[in-house]
């Protein structure tokens, strides 16, 4: 019999006992199990070190739970407790909770080790050990503190020596105004209190150190005597190496228990302040559970494990040296759990274990009970059988019903559990209420309750509809609980379900349906909305929903309801239509679709801003389509929706679908199919036996999108291949094998698992029956023993699990071919000409191919010249081929050598290779013309001659009968003169032409020539030398140049010899190089055009070499300014008849300021009528003085200021306007009307600028001018 197991405390009381691993507890549901007996179970109890405030009760805590309910009793020290004894101590009622109080009481009466026992007729189950102790705070020991006195630099410990408390302390310092006292890497405290120094210095002298102590349990807090410390100034303080303070020694030792905190501490002293470094010897320190703190001084590491066991150095330095301490760290550990016992139910009969394994270090001690009382005092059990940490209960009773203890201890503390063997006979009971209806959403997880109990454990079995019984296999998982899970759960689930539980006792069934919802999806989303103010803004958000399901749509704003009462806010079915938008309208607004078992949700954001010209369009790629969902699901097909993504402005033309292979293909993704930009959904072909995602990408004018998150994976079914494999092939590698081959199907064409290969093959028109071969994970085959070259029938079908594919195609192939037998015969040449031969063969029979006709290769070698003897034949030469494919039989050979003796054979091909040669044939080729000669030098330059020597051909290709040369002059222009030929002899290797036109270029053609004709030639040029019979002089004459708007004339001699003329410049300072423009030898000037105007110019006129470009001669170099182009617009100012008019006006004015100083200072009068008839328009009217002009005349707008009077008349003191009575006075050109004149009758103060002061004019000067000051103001 198997056996049952409970894990402890369920969380639903009404679950059942179903299960060895979920069988926790006995349902206590008393309508369903109404009188189901259960063993104690302890559920609360107090921690085993108690520690209690004697100013309050002590309450130790012990509560169990059963059927029926237990009793509860006490030991004290090992001895029975009897509570009712004693008055102060009261048992709560249904509970095993002790209160005592403590009041009036000594508290240390109450201090013992109690165990709680809780009883029912089924057994007793014990709580733990738990030891009570009463918190203490004692006060400190009264001492005598003296005065500390210490040089600087020097190390100071301060002890602390707490009292001992219970719980112990926790210790700080601080001085008399309760300030807590700074710490640092100098000044630290020790994990027992007390504080260090490293080196003191005079700032740490004070007479306030004060150790505080505070007990947590009392909340009190103790304090030491303060201790004062005085710290001597030295002029020096001597600096040391580092050292330890604590621990003591290089070395030290800690233990510490699996689980706890280990704390490792190093406090160094030394000057300068030592800097403290950790290193594990041999191993790194837990990054993840370790910490260092304390200014590096204490390294902690947190839940301790054996491997943090080892040594630890910690590692003082300062600038003078260093120290190190060794910590050897040993863990040791109290017991743990491995695998604590579980509460076992059994039916009569049935076999369990309990097992009780822990680990510790020690190794702890297994002590077994039963009901409370050591197994070995227990009445005797035959069923029972106790190994060490196991107990063993072969075919237990009804009535047998107990419960176990199991007690494991070492030296650092022990572990109790309880655990409960329960014996009952039941027959099955189904807990889940009939009739259920379950409902989820497509692709969602479905799980379909069954709770049952019965002893022995029921077997769970489901059946879909009537007949078809569930197996544990995909999509169905069967839990232990007897729960059926559809982990995604589609349409074709929807149904009724039946579960039938069954043990030896019985059999009970119940019916449950599943309804199977399609999904609901907000297809129309709502969209970023960008409204001016007054306007009205729409949000769509178009559902998708099951049509069984009501959906109710919730708008949100900003998380928040929508305002009550307003009715700007228009909520229809599909849309949000906000009116008169205002500014207090922005915000997201969030669609919330909700179904009685799902939702969907979206949100988008308002944007208001006032009226403005409207953006421009931005066209981006479109989003990726969202929600990808898998309906209506076949064998071959599934169809595929999803949500379109944001166009971005630009219409969707299309998507395209991809699916990736999870189990042949995975990471790679293949387009499957397109969809036009309108659609939403697809249905897609499938192939069996393939694990499918599938993902979309949108594309519009744009560009695509990014793909699509990948839908739910959808596997298709298994089938028999649908294709055989493609290329199938069947040749030879050796005369005597088949090898067959064909490309192997994919893993999408493999349509089921163990894809493998039926190889069917006979000989054609053999009468043989078709030989059978299967393969897997092959691609080729190979059939020995077969005859050379013999044609064979060939098939391959694919074959899986599930059957074969279709009929084979038929494909014909041969065996391996061996090499030709035989070599062709009657091989004769005919020699066409000099380079070109023809050869002739009889072909061989087919029984001697031995294959495949390939063709025929003919081999033939140059063995030597006509003219050359065997002995003088050149050796190692190797032989030309030439291949006719085919059964032909003749072929040409061309690119002979003219005049040479060729050997020739002939062999036969096939697909293995050549077969033997034919017997050899010689034949020889004519002369031809022979090849270019071997060289051509020209030297001797003369004024009128050249001497030319030459090498003959490398190859003659017949009797060399002499050579032909012919030559021509070429002039500055490259062009010709008229040629002339020469004939020379054979045996000549110079010759020297004279009656040479002096500096004079030549070209040179030069051949070698046989009966046939001349050969290839070889050209040479040269120059003749200058004749010296001009008198030596410079080549070029002077270099004149002329600048005009655009451009430079530029002139000169030549006298040297015909060469390449340019005319070169460059902008002067530029480091451009020179730019070149090419002149005829026999021209004397030149004009350059296109000269940037304003810029300078640096230019000159030079002689190349035609041959090598290199300069010869050049002139001097000229510099040459363009001119500046005139501006088309005319400035008065700068003309000349304007300059003179203004100079002889200017001069004019000087001319009469002289003649009117003059005057005045004579006394003469001045000619005031021939003035006023030389200004006879009363519009004119001269400017003042303090305008720039003469101060002899006043403005208009002067004059309509001053009221100025009508001209031949003056204004009187009064007022009064009267007729001069004088003509000629200059009153009237005056600046005022009360002019003063001298002792001899001339004019005061015309001239000096002076002039009544009104609110338009200020102060002027009263100096009378001078022409030059005159003049000065003009200009």
């Amino acid at each position: 019999m198997g056996r049952k197991w409970a894990s402890g405390v369920g969380p639903w009381l009404t679950m059942l006992l179903v299960h060895l691993t979920s069988a926790l507890e006995v349902p206590l549901d008393p309508k369903v199990l109404e009188g189901l007996p259960q063993p104690p179970t302890i559920t609360l109890q107090s921690p085993k070190d108690y520690i209690f405030d004697p100013r309050e009760n002590i309450v130790i805590i012990c509560e169990a739970k059963g059927k029926p309910h237990p009793s509860f009793s006490w030991t004290r020290n090992g001895s029975h407790f009897d509570v009712d004894v004693d008055s102060k101590v009261l048992m709560k009622p249904g509970s095993g909770t002790l209160v005592i109080d403590i009041s009036g009481e000594k508290a240390e009466a109450y201090e013992a080790t109690y165990q709680c026992l809780a009883h029912n007729e089924h057994g007793t189950a014990l709580s733990n050990d738990i030891v009570v102790r009463q918190s203490r705070s004692p006060l400190w020991s009264k001492e005598r503190t003296e005065a500390i006195t210490v040089q600087a630099g020097v190390s100071l410990v301060l002890h602390c020596r707490p009292p001992a408390g219970l719980p112990p302390p926790l210790i700080f310092w601080m001085d008399n105004i309760l300030q807590k006292l700074p710490l640092s890497d100098r000044v630290f405290q020790a994990l027992n209190g007390d504080l260090y120094f490293s080196n003191v210095v005079p700032s740490d002298t004070r007479n306030d150190y004060i150790c505080f102590a505070r007990f947590p349990h009392t909340q009190t807090i103790q304090q030491k005597q303060p201790i004062s410390i005085t710290v001597l100034e030295n002029s020096q303080s001597a600096e040391r190496a580092p050292g330890f303070m604590a621990p003591v020694g290089a070395s030290s030792t800690q233990m510490v228990l699996r689980g706890q905190e280990l704390e490792l501490e190093c406090i160094p002293e030394g000057l300068p302040t030592p800097e403290i470094s950790w290193r594990k010897e041999g191993g790194e320190l837990p990054s993840n559970r370790m910490s260092i703190v304390g200014y590096q001084r204490t390294l902690r590491i947190s839940s301790v494990v054996e491997s943090d066991a080892g040594d630890y150095r910690c590692t003082a330095k300062n600038k003078l040296g260093s120290a190190e301490h060794s910590i050897k760290v040993t863990v040791q550990a109290s017991p743990f759990w491995i695998s604590a016992p579980r509460n076992l139910i059994l039916a009569p009969n049935e076999t369990g274990i309990l097992n009780c394994r822990v680990s510790g270090d020690p190794k702890p001690k297994i002590t077994w009970s039963i009901n409370g009382m050591p197994v070995d005092n227990a009445p005797l059990d035959p069923s029972r059988k106790v190994e060490e940490d196991t107990v063993i209960l072969n075919h237990v009773q009804s009535g047998s019903s107990a419960v176990y203890q199991c007690n494991a201890s070492n030296e650092f503390g022990y572990l109790l559990a309880n655990a409960f063997v329960s014996v009952l006979a039941e027959p099955p009971r189904v807990l889940t209420p009939p009739n259920n209806v379950y409902q989820v959403i497509t692709n969602n997880m479905a799980l379909l309750d069954c709770a049952s109990f019965g002893s022995p454990m029921p077997t769970i079995t489901w059946f879909k509809g009537s007949t078809t019984a569930i197996q544990n296999v995909d999509p169905y998982v069967i839990h232990e609980n007897g729960t059926l899970e559809i982990h995604t759960a589609q349409p074709v689930n929807s149904g009724r379900y039946t579960c039938i539980a069954t043990n030896a006792l019985g059999i009970k069934e119940n019916h449950v349906k599943l309804e199977v919802k399609e999904p609901t999806r907000i297809l129309r989303l709502p969209e970023y909305k960008v409204v001016e103010r007054n306007m009205d803004a729409v949000f769509e958000c178009r559902v998708k929903h099951d049509p069984s399901l009501v959906p109710t749509v919730t708008w949100l704003k900003d998380n928040k309801a929508l305002p009550l009462g307003d009715n700007r806010f228009v909520v229809e079915k599909d849309s949000l239509t906000i009116r008169d938008v205002s500014e207090e309208d922005k915000g997201t607004y969030t669609c919330i679709m909700n179904t009685s078992l799902d939702q969907d949700s979206a949100s988008a954001m308002l944007t208001v801003v006032e009226a403005t010209p409207p953006p421009p369009i931005v066209y981006e790629q479109p989003d990726p389509p969202s929600d990808l969902e898998l309906t209506d699901q076949m064998d071959r097909s599934v169809q595929l929706t999803w949500i379109p993504g944001d166009e971005h402005n630009s219409p969707t033309q299309k998507f395209v679908i991809q699916y990736e292979d999870l189990l042949h293909q995975p990471d790679v993704w293949v387009n499957l199919t397109e969809v036009a930009g309108s659609g939403t959904t697809a249905r897609l072909q499938l192939s069996p036996y393939v694990y499918y995602s599938f993902r979309i990408l949108a594309q519009n004018h744009v560009g695509f999108s990014q793909p699509s998150h990948p839908s739910r994976q959808y596997r298709t079914n298994p089938a028999a291949p649908d294709v055989n494999p493609s290329d199938v092939q069947a040749s030879g590698t050796d005369h005597n094998n088949l090898v067959i081959s064909w490309k192997p199907l994919t893993g999408l064409q493999a349509n089921g698992p163990a894809l493998r290969y039926k190889i069917l093959w006979r000989q054609k028109d053999a009468d043989q029956e078709w030989v059978e071969e299967t393969v897997a994970n092959a691609s080729r085959h190979v059939v020995t023993d077969t005859p050379t070259y013999a044609p064979y029938e060939v098939k391959v079908q694919a074959v899986n699990d599930y059957g074969s594919g279709p009929e084979p195609q038929l494909v014909l192939g041969y065996s391996g071919e061996d090499l030709p037998s035989s070599a062709p015969e009657g091989v004769q040449v005919m020699v066409h000409n000099s380079t070109l031969a023809e050869v002739h063969w009889e072909p061989i029979s087919s029984s001697t191919v031995r294959g495949k006709l390939q063709g025929y290769k003919v081999y033939y070698k140059r063995e030597r010249g006509v003219h050359e003897t065997e002995a003088e034949a050149p050796e190692g030469a190797a032989p030309q081929t030439v291949t006719f494919g085919g059964d032909l039989s003749e072929g040409r050979l061309p690119g002979l050598r003219p005049y040479s003796v060729y050997d020739l054979h002939v062999s036969v091909l096939n697909g293995k290779g050549e077969g033997p040669p034919s017997p050899s044939r010689s034949f020889s080729t004519p002369e031809g013309v022979p090849e270019q000669p071997g060289f051509l030098e020209i030297s001797n330059p003369n004024v009128d001659s050249l001497t030319l020597e030459w090498g003959p051909p490398l190859n003659h290709n017949g009797r060399l009968t002499g050579y032909t040369l012919k030559y021509q002059p070429v002039n500055s222009t490259s062009e010709l003169g008229p040629a002339k030929l020469m004939t020379i002899a054979a045996n000549q290797t110079s010759v020297t032409l004279v009656n040479l036109k002096s500096s004079t270029l030549y070209k040179f053609y030069f051949y070698a020539t046989t009966i046939k004709g001349s050969g290839p030639s070889i050209t040479k040029e040269a120059f003749t030398v200058m004749d010296t019979a001009r008198p030596p002089g410079p080549v070029f004459g002077p270099l004149n140049a002329t600048a005009s708007e655009d451009g430079a004339m530029l002139n000169w001699e030549y006298f040297g010899q015909p060469r390449n003329i340019f005319v070169e410049y460059t902008v002067e300072h530029s480091k451009e190089e020179w730019k070149r423009e090419a002149v005829n030898s026999s021209a004397h000037s030149f004009t350059i055009k296109g000269l940037k105007p304003g810029a300078s110019y640096k230019v000159r006129v030079v002689a190349r070499d035609p041959v090598t470009d290199s300069m010869v001669h050049s002139t001097e170099e000229e510099l040459v300014s363009v001119p500046a182009v005139a501006n088309r617009q005319v400035d008065i100012a700068t003309q000349g008849w304007f300059i003179g008019l203004m100079c002889a006006i200017a001069l004019l004015i000087l001319v009469l300021l002289i003649v009117c100083f003059i005057k005045r200072n004579k006394g003469g009068k001045y000619p005031v009528k021939e003035k006023e008839e030389a200004h006879q328009d009363p519009e004119i009217q001269p400017m003042k003085e303090d305008d720039g002009t003469f101060g002899e005349y006043r403005s208009i707008e002067s004059d309509t200021e001053d009221n100025k009077p009508l001209k031949g008349s003056r204004t009187a003191s009064n007022g009064t306007v009267r007729r001069d009575e004088s003509d000629d006075s200059l009153v009237d050109y005056g600046e005022g009307g009360d002019g003063q004149f001298n002792e001899d009758g001339s004019f005061i103060g015309q001239y000096s600028g002076k002039k009544e002061k009104d609110t338009h004019e200020g102060n002027e000067s009263s100096e009378a001018p001078s022409p030059v000051n005159a003049m000065n103001s003009f200009i």
